[in-house]
């Protein structure tokens, strides 16, 4: 299964001066806010995206619809040091989670699950990180 959508909670959403966020920009359309059902945790000056089952574990990005996925979704795992190449525990894993968008249609899309320990982690209550 596979997705030419991602969901971006942290330092990819727009607005953030980096350069991976303007790749993103450049090579993806914005779809709108969206929300999967998880945690986000503060690891140091950006988030981690832990998945849960309890209905009031909401964590708020956006989602993008990818235009040139295959080679978008490479650069992105270099970004996130996961996949091929990098030592096991990776930090993040990518993987496919269904998201729902502001319609409230969900659908499978792409995003960066946090892959380390969470001991002492800081909780981001809102689900929001521009709000932490």
């Amino acid at each position: 299964m596979t997705s030419d959508r991602l969901f971006v909670y942290g330092t990819l959403m727009r607005g953030f001066d980096h350069p991976m966020a303007r790749l993103l920009a450049q090579h993806a359309d914005f779809l709108g806010e969206a929300t999967c059902r998880g945690r986000l945790v503060l690891v140091k000056h950006y988030p981690g995206l832990l998945l849960s089952d309890a209905l009031s574990d909401v964590a708020h990005g956006e989602l993008f619809h990818l235009r040139a996925g295959d080679e978008l979704l490479r650069e992105l795992d270099m970004y996130e040091a996961c996949g091929e190449g990098f030592p096991e525990p990776t930090e993040y894993l990518r993987q496919l989670i269904d998201v729902t968008g502001a319609d409230g249609t969900t659908a499978p899309a792409w995003t960066y699950i946090y892959n380390w320990p969470v001991t002492d982690l800081p909780h981001i209550e809102s689900g929001r990180f521009l709000e932490h």
